[in-house]
Parts: structure tokens; sequence; C-alpha cells
């Protein structure tokens, strides 16, 4: 009754506020028309942008207007909506992204381990996986691109790349608002302001606010609302238009995110050792459990970013510059034990900052276009983590340790687009880069001499290291005509070579791993039929990993767990995606997709199963993070009538379970996510009602598996909630 009554005030208010500030009426596209819209992806870095079904490389993109068609909220829907794309967080604290791309993702939240899927905020990276925000807000874009981007973004994209731009200032004042409420007491609201100062000035003002009442029940002390978040996220941007060939846009966001730690199952601690303990902790569905260290994470972060575009007469191009810095703090605790019993916590840091810049050109001479720039990032950051495992830690301080390291990354590319005739382009570049990280480490130990959260007095680990390598491009694009594409691509990809800011076993050497490897092969086809009412697109790929880098778990009574980073195999991954969007009418819309991975070690050389040997038995388990099939559907129906629009949409989608661990006994479980909302728009769709149900058939999915000493089993974290209804409000003012 609250939860209704608070979307009752939403609306009454929401109502009034169109009355008095509606002035006039805008036109509204077609369904059809909308989500088959030709989006001007950013990721090629041409001057002026590239349709995405012009672009040779398998790109799934939204653009604002989809986004609110397709209803989509956050990154982890957005990532059903692609094949082979799974964009969730690890589960052990928000924000800490656990994107897989065709089967190439990390089992890992150690700040110092780089990722496979990159993620880029209006040009800038992201050099940790901490602190991604996953609700979609503010944002003009969103492009998820699958396999390998080397050339043009640098290490650490082999699975891909998201790359999220946000809105920017307008010529006109525009207003975009939205409030919605959500059974289990979850609200979110979020205002959007452009427009412009005088002639040559534009400005942005943009909020968001989502107050997570929680969801879960902790049966340990009766909490019922365990899982309790409130993030809020301020975006500013002036956009100065110097001269008619020269702009300056600056972005500012400032954010912050608090909230209880990690909803912790522990599989092996049903009625195990301790009859009664764990009674009822773990239910099928995976949503209540019982912890006695609730815990809790506090993020914070400042994003500052300075673009310059110049449009010059060489090549009839432009020079872009994008300077980026990022500062980012976060504080967390957590039950890692996941057991009503005092058997394994451990609080955490992260402090870490981050410049980068990119200047380059893109342009081009008849039948010839050159995209290339010069790139430099450092970053510098502190992890620290407090163990507290009895009977060495039963009081704290525990067992700390952790430390600091320092990166350089410098890199230079080219790309040149060759057309040969009026349907045939050949495509190839590279990309040279050279990269150094700095590492100071202390093992997490009784006797590191490191206290929490002062930090570490010494270390036990000093190291530098350096590599360079060249990532190198062939491709070929063939258009018969301006509805269809065949492309095909050869290239190479690296993921950065580091170290283990969590080492935990004195016994064991703490030692850098080297860089990751990539040979990608992918082919592809792109069409438009009937009169562009029906789209497919298809690819194929075949992935070669060479020094795959993996995180292996070990229990162990001392340290809870033992995570060792080696490069332990080469491996083949291959696959295909498929993409179709058909307009029945002009008011019914299917989309679907369809991926399948497969792939299997062809050098294995650490003992991955823990049984004292390499051999065979490695060989034959199962690659992680590959979930064989993936699919699903969205049907939108809307019909214009003569009081407003009606909107009604279902989507359900499916992706397999898939191997977490390398020794194959952590397992992420498959996903069955069905969503259904029907809507209703005033003055074209300036006001929308919608209401919602998502996760209808009330499943839960996991973002991570690690198993400890404490019992027989593992440990787990559901990501999302059950079946939960809710209603939106948003306004439109252009």
């Amino acid at each position: 009754m609250q939860t209704l009554s608070t979307i009752r005030r939403i609306a009454l208010s929401a109502i009034a506020f169109a009355g008095l500030v509606v002035s006039g009426i805008g036109q509204t596209q077609d369904l059809g028309d909308t989500l088959l819209e030709e989006i001007i992806v950013t990721a090629t870095k041409r001057v002026g942008g590239v349709e995405a079904q012009q672009a040779a490389v398998a790109i799934t993109a939204f653009s604002a207007n989809q986004l609110d068609a397709m209803h989509l909220r956050n990154l982890q829907a957005i990532g059903y909506s692609a094949p082979s794309v799974q964009l969730e967080d690890i589960g052990t604290t928000r924000g800490t992204a656990n994107f897989s791309i065709r089967g190439l993702g990390i089992n890992s939240s150690i700040p110092s381990i780089d990722p496979t899927v990159g993620v880029f905020i209006d040009g800038m990276y992201y050099g940790l996986n901490s602190g991604v925000v996953l609700d979609v807000f503010d944002l003009e874009s969103v492009e998820v691109l699958r396999g390998p981007q080397g050339l043009l973004f640098g290490r650490n994209v082999t699975g891909g790349a998201v790359v999220m731009n946000t809105t920017r200032p307008t010529e006109e004042f525009t207003f975009n608002g939205r409030v919605a409420a959500e059974t289990g007491d979850n609200y979110y609201a979020s205002a959007v302001a452009a427009g412009p100062i005088g002639d040559s000035i534009g400005w942005k003002l943009a909020a968001y606010n989502n107050s997570d009442g929680g969801w879960h029940t902790n049966l340990a002390n009766g909490n019922d609302n365990f899982g309790k978040a409130d993030t809020t996220m301020v975006r500013g941007a002036l956009q100065f238009d110097i001269t008619d060939s020269f702009e300056l846009l600056l972005r500012a966001e400032f954010g912050q995110s608090d909230g209880d730690g990690p909803a912790g199952h522990n599989g092996g601690c049903v009625d195990f050792a301790f009859p009664g303990v764990c009674a009822g902790q773990y239910e099928e569905q995976g949503f209540d459990f019982a912890i006695d260290e609730e815990g809790f994470y506090d993020n914070e972060w400042t994003n500052l970013i300075a673009e310059i575009n110049w449009d010059v007469s060489f090549g009839d191009g432009r020079i872009t510059n994008i300077l980026g810095y990022r500062e980012y703090d976060s504080s967390t605790n957590g039950d890692i034990d996941s057991t009503p019993l005092f058997l394994f916590h451990a609080p955490s840091l992260i402090d870490q900052e981050q410049l980068s810049n990119e200047l380059r050109y893109s342009g081009g001479w008849g039948n010839v276009f050159l995209t290339t720039g010069l790139y430099y990032f450092t970053q510098e950051f502190t992890y620290l983590e407090n163990r507290i495992i009895p009977p060495v830690g039963l009081v704290p301080p525990g067992m700390t340790g952790g430390g600091n390291q320092d990166q350089t990354t410098m890199g230079l590319f080219a790309q040149v687009d060759w057309q040969v005739s009026e349907s045939v382009t050949f495509n190839f570049g590279g990309r040279f880069t050279k990269e150094e990280k700095d590492a100071q480490i202390a093992t997490i130990s009784p006797f590191s001499g490191c206290t929490y959260p002062e930090g570490c007095a010494a270390y036990d680990f000093v190291d530098s290291r350096d590599w360079d390598n060249f990532t190198p491009k062939i491709g070929i694009q063939v258009m018969p005509d301006e509805d269809t594409q065949f492309y095909a691509f050869w290239t190479k990809g690296f993921r950065s070579g580091g170290y283990n800011m969590r080492h935990t076993n004195p016994l064991i050497p703490n030692e850098a791993f080297d860089e990751e490897e990539q040979r990608s092969m992918e082919m592809g086809y792109k069409k438009d039929f009937a009169g562009g009412k029906f789209r497919m697109n298809l690819a194929g790929y075949l992935n070669r990993i060479d020094n795959m880098q993996r995180e292996i778990n070990l229990s162990d009574p001392n340290a809870g767990v033992v995570q060792l980073i080696r490069n332990t195999a080469d491996a083949t991954i291959k696959g295909v995606d498929a993409e179709v969007t058909a307009v029945f009418t002009e008011n019914l819309v299917v989309k679907a997709n369809l991926g399948y991975v497969d792939g299997r070690y062809d050098e294995v050389r650490y003992d991955l199963n823990g049984d004292g040997v390499v051999d065979d038995a490695d060989a034959q388990l199962k690659i992680p993070r590959i979930a064989p099939w993936s699919y699903g559907a969205e049907i939108i129906y809307s019909r214009d009538t003569n009081w407003g629009s009606f909107t009604a949409q279902v989507s359900g989608y499916r992706r397999d379970a898939a191997y977490y661990t390398d020794n194959n006994l952590g397992k992420l479980w498959e996903a069955d996510m069905f969503n259904a909302r029907v809507g209703i728009g005033f003055w074209d769709d300036r006001l929308m009602f919608s209401v919602f149900g998502k996760n209808l058939k009330d499943e839960a999915t996991i973002g991570g598996d690690t198993q400890l000493p404490f019992f027989p089993g593992n440990t787990f974290s559901p990501l999302n909630k059950g079946r939960v209804y809710g209603a939106e409000i948003q306004f439109v003012m252009n």
C-alpha cells in the first residue's frame, strides 16, 4: 500500500508538472522507424561516425530513442539483448564489472587484473573493473562491440568493448525527466536539462538517484530488506563553439553509491557440521540466505573530460583530442564464508587515479580514408584487504596485505580504408603499444607489517615489468548494394600482463604474469530486406588465445582461499552470432538474437584441477565463462489513438550455464529472463506512463562462485532480485 501510494503521488505530480510546462506538440516516429533507425556509431573513430550497418564489425548499438522504446534501463538488460554478451557485476560488491563477450571474461574482483571487455565513457577508458555504474542514465547511445578491438582501442578489449556516450548540450531547451517505483521499495528518478547560452555556448545538467530498499532476506537475523543501496550521480557539460570549425566540450561527473555488502550463499553449509545453523539458508531460487556479517560498500568517483574537435581542410578531416581524468575511492566489507558463523570476513579498500589523452586525426582523400592517433594512459592505485579468519584473526586486526601499482601505457595507431571500387573496400592498419607497470605488494598474512586501513610499512614483493606489442588488422568489405555488406578480417589483440595484489600464501612465490595474446578471424554479413523492414546481421569467428591468463582458486584453511594468477594454457574459441529485426507493420516489431560459443584447450601448462599433475584431465576441462547458447526475442507493439499512444512489449531471453572456475567446481547458473511492459503516452509521447514486470519467472542469477575450506561446497552471490513489478513516468520537453 505504501508503494502504491508513492506511485500515485508521483503520477499526480507529473501530471500537474506536465500541464504547466508543455508548450508545443512534436512529431513522433513510427515504432519500426525508431528500431531500425540508422545509428551513427563512434567506435570507428571516423569523422562524422559510420552507420552501424556500414561498419565492418559485429556491433549492437542503441540510440536514446531505442533505449526508451525497448525500455532498457541497465546494462544487464542490454547484455541479454545482444548475442553472446553478459554485462553484469561480479556479485561481491556493486559496480565491479564482470563482463564477458563471446566466452572471453574474467573471474576476479582483484583490481590489478585487467578486463577482456573494455568500458569507455565519452571516449575515456576505465582503468579498473571497479566503479562501473550499470544503470542506463543520460545516454545518447550505447555501442556493444563483439570481438577484438585492439587496433582502435588498444589493450584489454579482446572480448570486445562497451562504448557509452552521454548526451551533449543542445541548441534549444530540452528536458527529460523520469521517476519510477518498483516492489521491493526500489525508487529511481532522473532529470536531464540542456539548452543554449547565447549563440555559441551550450549547457547540460543531469542528475540521477536510485534508492533501493533491499530485496533479500537474511535468515540469520530476520532482516528482510537486505541489499539496500543508494546511488547518486550528477553530470554537467559545457560546449563552446569557438568558431564554425572549432569546438570545446567540457564534461564532469560526480557520483556516490553505498549500501549493504554481498548477498552470499554457502552451498555446502546446509546442516553439514552444525545441525540447525545453516538450515533454510539455501533455497532453490537462491534469494534467501544466512550470514552474520551484513557488510557494506561505499564508492565515490569523479570524472572530468575535455574534448576538442577541430575541422581542418587537410583531407576534409577532423582533429580530435580527448583528455580524461578519473578518481575513484571504494571501501567494502563482506561475509566471505557466507554462513551465520564467524569464519571469513574481509574489508577492503581501493584508491585510484587515472589520466588519459587521445589525440587523433580522421580524414580522407578521394577513395582513401585515414584514422590515426596517439594515446597516453597512466594510473596509480592502492589496494588493501583485511582478512579476519579464526583462530589467527578471531579478533581484528586479522591479517592485512595488498599494495600499490603504477602503470603507464602509450600507443600509436593508424587505420586506412581504401575503396578500390564502388563495392569493395580494403581495411588495414596497426597499433604499436608500450606499457610499463611497477608494483609493491605485501602478502596478506599476520606478519606482513600492514594494518588496515592505514597501509603497509614494507613489501615482500617489488617488481617492474614492461611489454610492447604490435596489433595489426587486415580486412575487406564488399557492398554489392546499399543494403548488403559482406566483411572479413584478421587481427591480433592483447590483454595486459600484471601482478596479483591479493597474494595470500608466502610458500607460493608471488610473481608477475605475462600478457595474453589473441589472433582472431571473423566473417560477417549484414543485410536489409523488404525495403528495410527486415534486417539480419550474422557473424562467425575463430579466436586463438595464447598464454591465457586465469585466476586459480584454491581453498586454504589459513587464508580462506588462495588466488593465483598464471598464464595457464593456449585455447581456441569459435562461434556464431545472429541478430534479426522484423517490422511486420508500422506498429509491430520483433527483435531476436542468437549466439553460440564453443571452446577447447589446445595446450595446458598448469595444474588446473589441483590433482598435482598436468595431464589430459586438465585439458578436458571446460574453459570458464563460455555459455554455449544464448538466445531470445522481444515483441513490441505500439499504436497511436485519438487520445495518445499505446505500447506493449514482452521479452524472453535465455543464457546457458557457464563454468566460473578453471577446475570447473564453480559454475554460473543458467538464466531465463522474461519481462513485460505496457505504456500509454500523451501529447505526442511527451508524457509517458508505464507499468512493468521484470524477471517474471522469478529466477536468480549469480556473479561468482568460489570454493572455501570451511564446508565441502562453494559460495556464490545472487546478482538480481526476484519477480518485481513497477511503474514509471517519463516527461520530455523539447
